[in-house]
């Protein structure tokens, strides 16, 4: 559960409780490539020196705070972060994605995975970060749904599915515990929030959904003592399940509208994030009209896009955004 904090320490926390005074905001993806300073940072460097370099990813995880003035960080990783160091030998290539070179091609291929090992990196990045990151903005910490990263993991994810569901079980029941064990790892370091991201699950029918991924993300939530988030890309048919998630805030795509949602927990979201290449004027009234939906049917909210922040955006977009968020009156 959310822990009782003060409003000088975070408006992100208290919104886990409905006791914030202002709407905070933050955004998926917000360190990245659109940001100048982050590809002054990279210089030659790869994805994945990036990512294993305590030094330039708590850098990294810092620069949208001075730069759009979010109410929160978030780790500076990757959803194939744990299973990088399962066995699998994954290359990040910039510009197109993970690519796995040894993916899961049948159910016999499961044999040769275990527990994860060698991450020691992310927990210097979260102590590094934590201790020049201000007491009023909290450290979110994330991974990947065990469904979302199976999708990369394996060749034909849903073919397994229904051909071999015992084996897809088995690999459901392996990143699930890999995973709390990764979150449980970034919680000992200090992240104070945590967001298990869901990107491909939605895709599924309703009851697919219920039998290959609802228990395992019921799992992980149910593990992690801390502040909690779900996004589910995709997710309107999914609503009824993402309220059973066992997360304390459900975070929404474009997919729903937000004064649609009935329910007691949080909400976070939805701005679609195409929107970012619009003109300001147009930008402006459809943040304002979902402040003012989430503010008429939800007691706790968090400002946040429909999905990631795309990497050819003007920051300049997302900074108008947190000022128009922060300038509306919540209470």
């Amino acid at each position: 559960m959310a822990k009782n904090v003060s409003q000088e320490q975070s408006d992100i926390l208290l919104a886990f409780q409905g006791k914030n005074k202002h709407v905070p905001v933050w955004f998926m993806r917000q360190a990245g490539r659109y940001l100048p300073q982050y590809q002054s940072l990279k210089a030659n460097r790869s994805l994945n020196e990036l990512f294993r370099d305590p030094e330039i990813a708590g850098a990294i995880t810092l620069q949208p705070l001075e730069i759009l003035g979010v109410d929160a960080a978030i780790l500076f990783a990757d959803i194939l972060t744990m299973p990088s160091a399962m066995g699998f030998r994954i290359d990040f290539i910039n510009g197109k994605g993970p690519q796995i070179n040894n993916p899961i091609n049948h159910p016999g291929d499961l044999k040769r995975l275990g527990k994860f090992s060698g991450l020691e990196h992310v927990t210097r990045t979260i102590q590094l970060i934590n201790a020049v990151l201000p007491s009023s903005i909290p450290l979110i910490g994330f991974a990947g749904s065990p469904f979302t990263v199976a999708t990369y993991l394996c060749s034909k994810h849903q073919r397994m599915m229904y051909e071999s569901p015992k084996a897809f079980h088995e690999l459901m029941d392996l990143l699930t515990d890999n995973t709390i064990a990764y979150l449980k790892q970034q919680k000992d370091a200090g992240i104070k929030v945590f967001q298990l991201f869901d990107t491909w699950a939605g895709a599924l029918r309703h009851e697919d959904y219920e039998a290959f991924v609802l228990p395992y993300v019921q799992k992980i939530f149910k593990a992690i003592k801390l502040p909690s988030i779900y996004y589910l890309k995709n997710c309107a048919h999914l609503m009824d399940l993402m309220e059973k998630s066992g997360a304390e805030m459900l975070s929404v795509c474009e997919t729903v509208n937000i004064k649609d949602i009935k329910t007691k927990k949080g909400i976070q979201g939805n701005l679609l994030n195409s929107l970012l290449y619009a003109d300001d004027k147009t930008i402006i009234e459809e943040t304002r009209a979902i402040l003012k939906a989430a503010k008429a049917n939800h007691r706790k909210y968090i400002f946040n896009l429909s999905h990631g922040v795309m990497p050819d955006v003007n920051p300049l977009k997302l900074k108008l955004i947190v000022d128009e968020v922060h300038k509306f009156k919540w209470t």
